[in-house]
């Protein structure tokens, strides 16, 4: 047999056998998943405000919806801290605006306005310099 014969039935060979082979990986991978169990358990009608604080100042935090400001609570300096408030407080839009002021100083954090839906978490993370905190919705 000439070089070139041998070398192409190798190659028609692997190309068989990665051909077979593949469709394997696909079949034998089709474990029923359960939907991943939510980070924070939330209970029904209400909203949870998960709170690091970085600062080393305690931080009063404040939620702002319709106009209307209710105080959520306090998180110690260097804390975490979660806040479960109920449904009502976000509105009609179902949007808030979540105000921190570190208690003993001028600075504060202001964050945009979130729009939160029924099943979802707020998650805020407060920084040294308040003013580079940030804040997501999950």
């Amino acid at each position: 047999m000439a070089p070139n014969s041998v070398r192409a039935l190798r190659l028609q060979a692997a190309l068989a056998i990665l051909l077979f082979a593949a469709p394997a990986c696909f079949i034998f991978n089709r474990e029923s998943k359960a939907a991943p169990a939510p980070a924070i358990d939330v209970p029904e009608g209400e909203i949870a405000l998960s709170v690091t604080n970085h600062n080393y100042l305690d931080v009063s935090s404040t939620c702002c919806s319709d106009g209307l400001q209710t105080r959520v609570g306090t998180v110690t300096g260097s804390s975490s801290t979660v806040f479960f408030f109920p449904g009502r407080l976000l509105g009609q839009g179902r949007e808030i605006q979540l105000y921190g002021h570190a208690i003993g100083s001028e600075t504060y954090a202001r964050t945009d306005i979130l729009i939160v839906q029924r099943g979802q978490y707020i998650e805020w993370t407060l920084e040294t310099d308040l003013r580079r905190s940030s804040v997501g919705v999950f």
